[in-house]
């Protein structure tokens, strides 16, 4: 279950030691994202499921086709299958010879001056090489019909066998996460079962003497954690088996207990919290003591303090991830940081957030040398333009602003002041959160 069996070579120190600039106290984006890509090991487990119990799974060999798609030449549409050589630059009238259907196959001949009825779907009589859909013939019977000039070319709505597929070739790809229509293609190719990536298994706590769970009386300077909350959404999103550890003290054997129970029994531990360098966080110290892990300040808004490594106990070891406490600034370093190292983790292919240009509505304040991710509500007009307004205060704290939110509007690292008008990149919420 556990990731401590596989070597972490080259060490943290090793990879940054490769990035160009490497400052744990100024740490672009960019930089932070190549040394976890670096480290992060995919898990090395395969289970062998039904594919109705494999959507949203990850695919752990490739899908080889035992069959063509389509099996035979049909037909596109419903209409008549023609000789191409009957056509001609005036009407041409045709005799009509049988019917085809779909799995039902015409067994007699096509000859020169004589045609087909013919579903969609239905095997192309091996004379034919042309469908004339139904509604472009006149005066069709059971004897005979008339192909208008000009309606068709050679070739028009025939799909040959394997179009769609080769047999032999890949249907799906290794690393692939299975969704219905996938389930579908693996059915079409009448494969039953299939290989794929066990679940990741994320441990997860807050840590913060403050902290009351819900259903807990808040004490004065008490606040209920909502992190906890956020983080089991991301992650059942993402189709991981979850471990809530609930509400850690900031206290030092508490930790320690903690983390080597995470450590024991995931393949990743995310926690949120006590990264900074307050008196009472002894959460950086414990991840010290336990593993290899760094500490940055990451150039970014919101969430610029984050630790990431790998600590060990009892002979297992999990990756972990030490967000920030603020509770916006957990969902960004979540989906910026964490997101694709537990997919990579999965052994799913690279999935980069996907970024579409927008129109910003009004201008943004921005400096150069750090990102900043600004939660905002993507609007389109009567006319199908889209701009896109900022929610308001940014603050790391405003929760509600992310619920609000319908995106993310992107300002890297060296783009500065926005104007109304400019272009700005953005991040649908839509799939994400």
């Amino acid at each position: 279950m556990s990731t401590a069996q596989q070597p972490l070579h080259p060490s943290l120190d090793q990879i940054a030691s490769c990035v160009s600039g490497y400052d744990p106290d100024a740490l672009p984006v960019a930089s932070a994202q190549q040394v976890i890509r670096s480290f992060i090991r995919p898990v090395d487990s395969v289970e062998k499921l039904a594919i109705r119990a494999a959507l949203d799974r990850v695919l752990a060999a490739d899908i080889i086709s035992p069959i063509n798609v389509p099996a035979h030449d049909n037909s596109a549409m419903d209409g008549y299958a023609i000789r191409s050589a009957d056509l001609d630059d005036k009407d041409v009238s045709l005799q009509v010879v049988g019917t085809a259907y779909a799995g039902r196959a015409f067994s007699g001949d096509v000859g020169p001056g004589q045609c087909l009825r013919i579903m969609t779907g239905a095997i192309m009589p091996p004379a034919c090489d042309t469908v004339v859909p139904q509604e472009f013939t006149r005066d069709g019977n059971a004897q005979s019909v008339t192909i208008p000039a000009g309606v068709v070319r050679a070739g028009d709505n025939r799909r040959f066998a394997g179009e769609d597929l080769a047999a032999g070739s890949i249907a799906l790809a290794k690393g692939k996460i299975l969704r219905p229509a996938d389930l579908g293609l693996l059915a079409s190719l009448g494969i039953a079962e299939v290989p794929v990536q066990r679940r990741l298994r994320v441990a997860f706590f807050s840590t913060g003497d403050e902290l009351r769970s819900i259903g807990e009386a808040l004490d004065e300077g008490c606040v209920y954690d909502s992190n906890r909350y956020t983080l089991y959404g991301m992650l059942r999103r993402l189709g991981c088996d979850i471990v809530d550890m609930g509400v850690v003290r900031d206290e030092p054997q508490a930790l320690e207990e903690a983390f080597r129970s995470a450590a024991e029994n995931a393949d990743a531990i995310i926690t949120s919290g006590g990264v900074s360098v307050g008196a009472a966080d002894y959460t950086r110290h414990m991840m010290a003591k336990l593993g290899d892990v760094c500490f940055w300040k990451i150039g970014m808004r919101p969430g610029r303090p984050m630790a990431f490594g790998h600590i060990s106990s009892g002979g297992r070891g999990a990756y972990l991830f030490g967000l920030p406490g603020n509770p916006v600034a957990v969902m960004v370093t979540f989906y910026f940081f964490a997101r694709e190292a537990l997919l990579h983790m999965m052994g799913a292919s690279p999935a980069p957030l996907p970024l579409m240009s927008v129109v910003s509505s009004s201008a943004i304040r921005k400096k150069p040398g750090r990102t900043e991710y600004q939660r905002a509500i993507l609007s389109t007009a009567a006319d199908g333009s889209r701009s896109v307004s900022i929610t308001g205060a940014q603050g790391s704290g405003i929760l509600r602003s992310m619920s609000e939110a319908n995106c993310m509007v992107v300002l890297h690292h060296e783009q500065g002041q926005v104007a109304a008008g400019d272009m700005v990149d953005v991040i649908l919420f839509e799939g994400l959160l």
